[in-house]
């Protein structure tokens, strides 16, 4: 077991290397699947390797700690203070679920459903929809959900990134005539009126947790705890109620987070996080074991028929349909729709990628990252809500 479990540890840390080689323009997540993939496909690596590692057990368990603990990730105040950023995200994952659906008699409504969650999200997602597609007998739908998972960020990327230039371009450019005519004062003073209020508000809203005052106590073990509870209890009120245990997971999160009673991002202060992740990842290779190359040619209509329709159903609400207004520039309408196939910290790093390129100093980079930066990273936290979207399609399968 520890040896099969050495070779995927191996091949994780390789896809790590390559994304740190190529300053992340190849992803860590797809150089690792496409590295199974071929091993696969070449018959080099055994199609139960997950299994013999020990990880396919441990998946079973980690998906709704991680789940869980992903509710204490989201920041309800964040939330409402870029409400307008949160509801134009969901409008592009709305754009895609509409726009996907449609193409159920073109690539089939298994196709369909498997990638619409992954292509709103995140991870888990990923792993709810090749675990249900591959209970419910579609081995080739759960494929196309990791390799969907696999190439998103290639496709997002460039939209997201060409789309806050714009938006950062016309900022500056505003920034340096009220600097030339006298009156950036006044137009910083406007452009921060809407921040300062919500730091206000948040200020005098601030308490004392119960997570914050017996900060002492949540020790590494205790946040692993309280991680189990939280997905045993979601799965256990999932059978009852017959929701899906991602949607209560999550949602319970969130709850026991604002309550204080679990304190913020849960894994990371059970400093698990990292290992946590790496056993969900894992969770979605098998989807891969048993493809033929016959089979990745079958994949290829659907992958690109998906992606097509994404971007263009995101290109029509954001530019075509008034949804633009909600933000107030179709430009970063229009990038906040594609954060949904980033996330963080993809969406961090392509902003101050952006601010970078535009600003011509240390000022105008502040400005612009105060403006550029919340948008896009609130947007990639917005698109967590996949994990629920995933619940409701995979009970669709």
């Amino acid at each position: 077991m520890l040896l099969w479990f050495a070779v995927v540890m191996v091949l994780f840390a390789v896809g790590d290397v390559v994304a740190k080689l190529t300053k992340a323009r190849i992803s860590s997540v797809f150089a690792t699947l496409m590295l199974f993939l071929v091993l696969f496909v070449a018959g080099v690596l055994p199609a139960d390797i997950i299994e013999k590692a020990g990880l396919s057990a441990a998946s079973s368990w980690s998906v709704p700690m991680l789940l869980f603990a992903m509710g204490s990730m989201i920041n309800l105040r964040q939330f409402m203070d870029e409400w307008r950023t949160v509801v134009t995200c969901w409008f592009g994952m709305l754009a895609v679920i509409i726009g996907v659906s449609l193409t159920i008699p073109i690539i089939g409504k298994e196709m369909a459903l498997s990638a619409i969650p992954v292509v709103n999200g995140a991870l888990p997602a990923t792993q709810i929809m090749t675990e249900a597609a591959t209970k419910a007998g579609y081995p080739l739908a759960a494929a196309l959900a990791a390799i969907t998972f696999a190439v998103q960020k290639f496709v997002g990327t460039p939209f997201a990134s060409s789309a806050s230039l714009r938006y950062a371009q016309g900022l500056i450019g505003e920034y340096r005539k009220a600097k030339s005519s006298g009156t950036l004062d006044e137009f910083m003073a406007a452009a921060g009126k809407s921040e300062n209020r919500n730091s206000e508000a948040k200020t005098a809203s601030k308490r004392i947790t119960l997570a914050e005052k017996f900060d002492g106590f949540y020790s590494s073990n205790v946040c692993i705890l309280l991680a189990v509870v939280g997905g045993l209890l979601s799965v256990w009120l999932g059978e009852l109620t017959h929701i899906n245990y991602a949607i209560l997971g999550l949602v319970l999160g969130v709850i026991f987070t604002q309550l204080g009673v679990v304190p913020k991002n849960l894994l990371q202060k059970a400093q698990a996080s990292g290992f946590i992740n790496m056993v969900v990842f894992a969770a979605i290779i098998p989807a891969l074991a048993n493809i033929s190359i016959s089979d990745l040619i079958d994949l290829i209509l659907p992958l690109v028929v998906v992606f097509a329709v994404s971007v263009l159903s995101i290109f029509v609400m954001m530019k075509v349909l008034p949804v633009w207004k909600i933000l107030g520039d179709k430009s970063m309408a229009f990038g906040v729709g594609f954060c949904q196939m980033l996330g963080f910290p993809s969406t961090y790093l392509i902003s101050v990628e952006v601010c970078n390129a535009v600003a011509e100093d240390e000022d105008e980079k502040a400005f612009l990252m105060s403006r550029v930066m919340p948008r896009l990273v609130v947007g990639g936290m917005a698109a967590m809500v996949s994990i629920l979207v995933a619940g409701v399609m995979a009970g669709m399968l």
